[in-house]
């Protein structure tokens, strides 16, 4: 793992500080106030295998962000890099709320009712009204516009994105890695099948076995708060460190307090990035939340009030995915 620093002080922490269980008995979050040390790559956001692979990798702007695909199975060819990014674009064409003409900008000027939309935007309302009901309304995409009307954007980059990598798996692709401005969906590992120079391991984070996600810190640019190693699954963070207080509590109209970013591992990148959205809302209580949702974890930094002795914290089961053993209670 690498550095948390506490803001207040600008000081590196120890290393191997033991972790401690919060005894809240609602609370199953472990945390560990000294991960120290600088990540060893410099990029933070899908640190992957230095040995030379077969296969492709692209990087298009669409939907306002960098989306990167990284395939390294070699038996798949650059028309199916085509199709995700053709895919992407029409998504952005579709659902993008800053074109006037798209669905999704209609639909939030009263000129389109959900009833009448497409098959693909009533999908993507229902699954907002799913997280809606799960998170108890921290994930409401009414709540956060005066007039109240619905727009389903902070749930459609990871919908489209999840979506996109089916396309590549009926490619044939079944090593692979979608980044979209830290958004992530994973498939099997950097090494490829095959690849020449790799062996198996017992362990997941070796280099080679499992796509190396590297998770930002939230006040550092060239720091990373952790690193995790991800196989067939989807990582997805929420913070305050990039666009300033746009997540707010919709129950209270207020930023959130005590947490400054979260990140989610999951199945579904869809969920993932909603349900990092709704636990970053809550704050404090927001980790707490995660540990109850069934088939996924996480992590954040939360700081005491005053902003200062930031620290790691994480879910039971979140340790699986360190790409280095997090420290143990009692150590």
């Amino acid at each position: 793992m690498a550095a948390i620093d506490s803001p207040s002080r600008g000081r590196h922490p120890r290393r191997g500080s033991p972790a401690a269980r919060d005894k809240s008995p609602d609370n199953d979050v472990m945390t560990d106030p000294h991960v120290a040390g600088r990540a060893d790559m410099h990029d933070q956001l899908a640190l992957s295998a230095t040995t030379p692979l077969p296969g492709l990798r692209r990087v298009e702007q669409i939907m306002g962000t960098a989306i990167g695909l990284d395939v390294r199975d070699a038996s798949v060819g650059p028309a199916a890099l085509d199709e995700v990014f053709a895919y992407l674009r029409e998504v952005d064409r579709r659902f993008s709320p800053y074109k006037p003409d798209s669905e999704v900008s209609r639909l939030i000027r009263g000129e389109l009712e959900e009833r009448d939309a497409s098959s693909d935007l009533r999908a993507i309302m229902s699954l907002c009204d799913q997280v809606r009901r799960t998170s108890e309304g921290y994930f409401d995409i009414r709540a956060h516009r005066p007039d109240g009307r619905p727009d389903p954007t902070g749930l459609v980059k990871g919908w489209a994105l999840e979506k996109a990598s089916r396309i590549l798996e009926a490619a044939g692709a079944r090593n692979y890695c979608i980044n979209g401005g830290g958004d992530i969906v994973a498939g099997g590992k950097p090494a490829g099948d095959g690849a020449a120079g790799i062996e198996p391991s017992d362990n997941d984070a070796a280099v080679g076995q499992a796509w190396r996600v590297g998770i930002r810190h939230p006040f550092i640019a060239d720091r990373l708060a952790a690193v995790l190693a991800i196989r067939d699954g989807a990582v997805a963070t929420s913070g305050a460190y990039e666009r300033g207080e746009h997540i707010r509590n919709p129950l209270t109209g207020r930023a959130p307090e005590g947490l400054l970013s979260v990140t989610i591992v999951g199945p579904s990148l869809t969920l993932a990035d909603a349900y990092a959205t709704a636990a970053f809302a809550m704050g404090s209580s927001g980790l707490a939340w995660v540990a109850a949702l069934p088939g996924f974890a996480g992590c954040g930094v939360t700081t005491d009030r005053d902003g200062s002795n930031a620290r790691l914290v994480w879910t039971s089961g979140f340790e699986r995915y360190f790409a280095d053993s997090p420290p143990a209670p009692g150590d």
